[in-house]
Protein backbone atom coordinates (compact mmCIF):
# COMPACT_ATOMS: atom_id res chain seq x y z
CA UNK A 1 0.00 0.00 0.00
CA UNK A 2 1.19 3.60 -0.26
CA UNK A 3 0.00 6.79 1.37
CA UNK A 4 -0.28 10.23 0.49
CA UNK A 5 -1.11 13.34 3.37
CA UNK A 6 -3.73 15.76 2.55
CA UNK A 7 -5.67 18.59 4.22
CA UNK A 8 -8.80 17.13 4.85
CA UNK A 9 -11.06 19.82 3.13
CA UNK A 10 -8.87 19.40 -0.18
CA UNK A 11 -10.05 15.50 0.30
CA UNK A 12 -13.75 16.42 0.50
CA UNK A 13 -13.39 18.60 -2.17
CA UNK A 14 -11.71 15.79 -4.32
CA UNK A 15 -14.61 13.62 -3.65
CA UNK A 16 -17.12 16.18 -4.96
CA UNK A 17 -15.41 16.29 -7.95
CA UNK A 18 -14.72 12.23 -8.77
CA UNK A 19 -10.70 13.07 -8.95
CA UNK A 20 -7.44 14.30 -7.23
CA UNK A 21 -5.43 16.10 -8.58
CA UNK A 22 -3.34 18.78 -6.15
CA UNK A 23 -0.83 21.33 -6.80
CA UNK A 24 1.99 19.49 -7.15
CA UNK A 25 0.63 17.70 -10.12
CA UNK A 26 0.53 21.09 -12.24
CA UNK A 27 3.60 22.83 -10.18
CA UNK A 28 5.88 19.29 -10.38
CA UNK A 29 4.10 17.26 -12.66
CA UNK A 30 3.29 14.71 -10.08
CA UNK A 31 1.58 13.60 -6.46
CA UNK A 32 3.76 12.75 -3.69
CA UNK A 33 3.33 9.34 -2.35
CA UNK A 34 4.97 7.89 0.69
CA UNK A 35 5.04 4.02 1.60
CA UNK A 36 3.89 3.07 5.17
CA UNK A 37 7.47 3.65 6.65
CA UNK A 38 8.02 6.79 4.80
CA UNK A 39 4.66 8.40 6.29
CA UNK A 40 6.40 9.70 9.70
CA UNK A 41 9.14 11.43 8.62
CA UNK A 42 7.62 12.95 6.03
CA UNK A 43 5.30 14.70 8.39
CA UNK A 44 7.52 15.66 10.40
CA UNK A 45 9.37 17.20 7.99
CA UNK A 46 6.94 19.05 6.08
CA UNK A 47 3.26 19.07 8.55
CA UNK A 48 4.81 19.81 12.48
CA UNK A 49 1.25 20.72 13.77
CA UNK A 50 -0.78 20.52 11.49
CA UNK A 51 -4.15 18.86 12.42
CA UNK A 52 -6.06 19.52 9.65
CA UNK A 53 -4.84 16.50 7.43
CA UNK A 54 -5.92 13.18 6.66
CA UNK A 55 -3.71 10.19 5.81
CA UNK A 56 -5.02 8.38 2.15
CA UNK A 57 -3.97 4.51 1.92
CA UNK A 58 -3.84 3.92 -1.90
CA UNK A 59 -3.65 0.44 -3.39
CA UNK A 60 -0.92 0.74 -6.22
CA UNK A 61 -2.74 -2.06 -8.14
CA UNK A 62 -6.16 -0.24 -8.99
CA UNK A 63 -4.20 3.15 -9.83
CA UNK A 64 -4.72 4.56 -13.56
CA UNK A 65 -2.04 6.92 -14.12
CA UNK A 66 1.50 6.21 -14.03
CA UNK A 67 3.75 5.12 -10.93
CA UNK A 68 7.09 6.19 -10.66
CA UNK A 69 10.01 5.45 -8.03
CA UNK A 70 12.18 8.74 -7.66
CA UNK A 71 15.16 9.50 -6.00
CA UNK A 72 14.85 12.08 -3.40
CA UNK A 73 17.36 14.27 -2.56
CA UNK A 74 18.91 13.12 1.18
CA UNK A 75 15.46 11.39 1.72
CA UNK A 76 15.83 8.35 -0.18
CA UNK A 77 13.62 6.98 -3.21
CA UNK A 78 9.62 7.93 -3.21
CA UNK A 79 6.98 6.85 -5.06
CA UNK A 80 5.48 9.50 -7.81
CA UNK A 81 1.77 9.27 -9.10
CA UNK A 82 2.33 11.17 -12.66
CA UNK A 83 -1.20 12.02 -13.33
CA UNK A 84 -4.45 12.73 -11.18
CA UNK A 85 -5.48 10.23 -8.24
CA UNK A 86 -8.41 8.35 -9.12
CA UNK A 87 -10.71 7.85 -6.12
CA UNK A 88 -10.99 4.33 -6.60
CA UNK A 89 -7.43 3.65 -5.27
CA UNK A 90 -8.24 5.18 -2.27
CA UNK A 91 -8.96 2.06 0.06
CA UNK A 92 -8.91 3.48 3.10
CA UNK A 93 -8.73 7.44 4.34
CA UNK A 94 -6.86 7.61 8.25
CA UNK A 95 -7.03 10.38 10.72
CA UNK A 96 -3.57 10.91 11.47
CA UNK A 97 -3.95 9.90 15.20
CA UNK A 98 -5.17 6.38 14.13
CA UNK A 99 -3.00 5.94 12.17
CA UNK A 100 0.18 6.50 14.11
CA UNK A 101 -2.14 4.50 16.49
CA UNK A 102 -1.86 1.61 13.82
CA UNK A 103 2.28 1.65 13.27
CA UNK A 104 2.26 0.84 17.14
CA UNK A 105 0.42 -2.40 17.14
Amino acid sequence: MLFHIVESTNWATAKEKGTYAPGSLETEGFIHLSEKQQVLGTVERFYQGRFDLVILEIDPNLLKASLQYDQVIDHGVFPHLYGPLNLEAVVRVWQMNHFFDSLNQ
